[in-house]
């Protein structure tokens, strides 16, 4: 089954969304890159929202976003009420984010790690598997219901 993967990243994230983007690819992603498309400055906002939308409708199987300290994308994408995007900067926290929050957006930092740690991070989170149970009655309380 083919799983599709959206990115997006500001200019600092720019040659890390090229670098995972091209190694989703290469182990059999297919990838919806929502920009940014070269590392002149942007603002992260113009690519998150795009991505946030759709992994909410369901476009993509889940997201990838990629700025500087890894914050402004994870902020702008969690104003979305279904997305639950998380900011990881080890394998551990990677594979927690889908454990126990069961993560959409995986957020990264690219100006605090390398290409390698993103690369172990993306695979944590991929290989990971939501457990449920508790962890899921606490998601169901996460967005804010009018």
């Amino acid at each position: 089954m083919e799983k599709i993967v959206g990115m997006a990243s500001d200019h600092a994230g720019f040659q890390m969304k090229e670098y995972l983007k091209s190694i989703l690819v290469d182990t059999g992603f297919t990838v919806k890159d929502f920009g940014a498309y070269s590392a002149e400055s942007m603002d992260y906002p113009d690519t998150a929202h795009p991505l946030a939308e759709a992994v909410e409708k369901g476009q993509v199987d889940f997201g990838i976003a990629i700025c500087g300290s890894g914050n402004g994308i994870s902020m702008t994408v969690n104003k979305h009420q279904g997305i639950r995007a998380a900011l990881c900067w080890t394998p551990e926290l990677g594979a927690l984010a889908k454990r126990h929050n069961n993560a959409n957006i995986l957020s990264l930092p690219a100006r605090f790690i390398s290409e390698e740690m993103a690369r172990d991070i993306v695979k944590a989170y991929i290989e990971a598997e939501f457990e449920g149970g508790r962890h899921q009655r606490r998601i169901e309380k996460i967005p804010v219901c009018h």
